[in-house]
């Protein structure tokens, strides 16, 4: 239920100074006009979460806006000046598209300018990738990208990298939390210092682009005669992937024109997540016309990247997250000599398990974290005894090597085009060879369900399904008896036959995994960047033959929709 005492509470507090006149006039508009929207912006906070914060533009503390974005700035600032040895320390800040992300960037800067720390600031839109590898390159002990990824136009965000150039993880991201939640609104200096902020662009570019190519150039092939199409669904890529691509020795590239164009309202498309079909379609048309070799798309913020290939049929097939994964990492691993377990691949704990017989092949260790890309950078600072090779998750995201400390749409983009190019010398292609691995590793096939839950009686519904799912005895998972459940909360995993309780080595994550003895998994778990619960399905079977693998894929389909229909939400 919403509580009218708070949402009265903070009305009045957004009603006088420190706010500005023109917040004071919006909020009233606001009030009067649309009642539901009112409420929900006002009837809690915005929260900061570990990775940063992500939420709908407009007025009020349960909103994306100056003074939210600013109150994240001073907390930020006042634990760098509390903390840090270093007198001068420089942040670097980058934006996407979005059509305010260049206004809340200059606030950003101006209020780290005010508080005494060395500001470089992107001269202009910027992919999240080149952030994280822009905060090592400059030495700045924080890096600040404004995106919203793949959301919605509406939607814009605040995620925070450290000076590893990996997102924030314990203990740093709790500390500035708590400097955050003690900041208060009248506190946020927004007096830029113009000393104290350098415009930077082209010379980073270079670098990234540089690094980026001498990362993902792995292959033996012909590029020239690789003809790709690429959309960068109006984001951020729309120059540094061709320069990237180009320069890595591939001419035949062709853009899809309509999206070439940054805008933040995304116009040709219903969503700029090239997770979803609908946003490759034009992408995929333009392919079928000129029979390319290979579609690529990328997010807003270029983390994502989404790849459609020709199937058996000759009629292009957009590949998952997890396929991606098993495609890049097999490539990759492939052309590494003398491999051992002191080198080490990362994935997810909501991933394809087909990684783990990958890594298992090959003779080398994985580590698996929680969801979300900012845990496989950790890795490589918490084993920095062992080389790291790469590390991928079910949701599109891909990094290769160690030079960029996110998913990097660019970088993965080069290594699919590598892999592809090189298996068409080969006269097979990308389809061919996921079939390949599906009979050296096992047929493992995944399918994620998103449900919407949005508001106060959204957040609350999503409480009610994870407590359900917790105290609710689930005994068998299509027929097959339930072997164990994680419980990423508790910390505990039980084996269902036994009893048995062993403990979890991981942080506390509100994760429920379910698997039962024919090794069909279920992993469950509220959305950190959206009102969604996601529930992700895997199911897997022995492919005896390339010619078995329709057959097979009809099978496991079957099975995933009878798996999804027990899990009905």
């Amino acid at each position: 239920m919403v509580n009218k005492k708070i949402i009265e509470q903070n009305l009045d507090a957004w009603s006088q100074s420190p706010f500005d006149k023109e917040t004071i006039s919006k909020v009233h508009k606001l009030k009067d006009t649309n009642n539901e929207d009112f409420n929900d912006s006002f009837y809690t906070d915005l929260s900061f979460g570990t990775g940063g914060m992500r939420g709908v533009v407009g007025v009020g503390p349960n909103r994306v806006n100056k003074y939210t974005f600013g109150r994240n700035t001073q907390g930020i600032s006042n634990y760098i000046n509390k903390h840090s040895s270093n007198e001068s320390e420089s942040v670097v800040i980058a934006y996407d598209c979005r059509n305010d992300s260049k206004y809340l960037a200059k606030q950003v800067a101006d209020t780290f300018s005010a508080n005494n720390i060395k500001v470089y600031l992107f001269d202009s839109i910027r992919p999240t990738p080149e952030l994280s590898y822009a905060v090592v390159k400059l030495n700045c002990i924080c890096g600040i990208v404004l995106t919203a990824s793949h959301n919605p136009p509406e939607y814009n965000g605040y995620k925070v990298y450290w000076k590893d150039g990996g997102q924030i993880v314990p203990p740093i991201d709790k500390n500035l939390i708590n400097e955050i939640n003690s900041t208060d609104y009248s506190k946020i200096n927004f007096d830029r210092n113009e000393s104290l902020i350098e415009i930077i662009g082209e010379e980073i570019d270079n670098q990234f682009i540089k690094d980026s190519i001498l990362n993902g150039k792995v292959g033996d092939s012909n590029r020239e005669d690789y003809k790709i199409v690429f959309t960068p669904l109006h984001g951020t890529s729309h120059k540094i992937l061709p320069e990237v691509l180009k320069g890595a020795g591939y001419t035949d590239l062709h853009t899809v024109k309509e999206q070439e164009i940054p805008d933040g309202n995304f116009p040709t498309v219903k969503s700029p997540n090239p997770e979803e079909p609908e946003a490759l379609k034009m992408a995929i048309a333009l392919a079928r016309d000129i029979d390319a070799d290979i579609v690529i798309g990328t997010d807003p913020d270029a983390d994502r990247v989404g790849i459609a290939i020709k199937d058996q049929d000759g009629e292009y097939m957009i590949v998952n997250g997890n396929q991606m994964m098993v495609i890049l990492t097999d490539f990759l691993l492939s052309k590494r000599k003398k491999l051992d377990k002191s080198f080490f691949i990362g994935s997810t704990i909501v991933s394809t398990q087909m990684i783990s017989n990958i890594a298992k092949s090959y003779n080398v260790d994985i580590k698996l974290g929680l969801t979300g890309f900012k845990w496989i950078a950790k890795m490589i600072n918490d084993f920095n005894d062992q080389k790291f090779i790469a590390g991928g998750e079910e949701s599109y995201g891909f990094m290769v090597g160690d030079f960029v400390r996110d998913k990097d749409a660019i970088t993965s983009s080069l290594l699919a085009c590598e892999a592809g190019s090189e298996f068409k010398s080969n006269a097979i292609n990308l389809i061919d060879y996921l079939i390949n691995c599906y009979l050296k590793y096992g047929f493992y096939k995944e399918k994620l369900i998103s449900i919407k839950k949005t508001g106060a009686k959204g957040s609350e519904e999503i409480k009610s399904i994870m407590n359900r799912l917790r105290t609710e005895k689930i005994n068998k998972i299509d027929g097959s008896k339930l072997l164990l459940t994680q419980d990423f909360y508790k910390l505990e995993e039980v084996n269902e036959i036994t009893g048995n309780k062993t403990a979890l080595n991981f942080h506390k994550s509100n994760v429920l995994i379910f698997e039962s003895e024919d090794g069909t998994r279920v992993a469950v778990r509220p959305s950190g960047t959206e009102p969604k619960i996601k529930f992700y399905f895997s199911v897997n079977m022995v492919l005896k033959s390339k010619e078995l693998f329709k057959k097979s894929n009809t099978i496991l389909n079957k099975k995933l929709e009878r798996i999804c229909e027990e899990f009905n939400f």
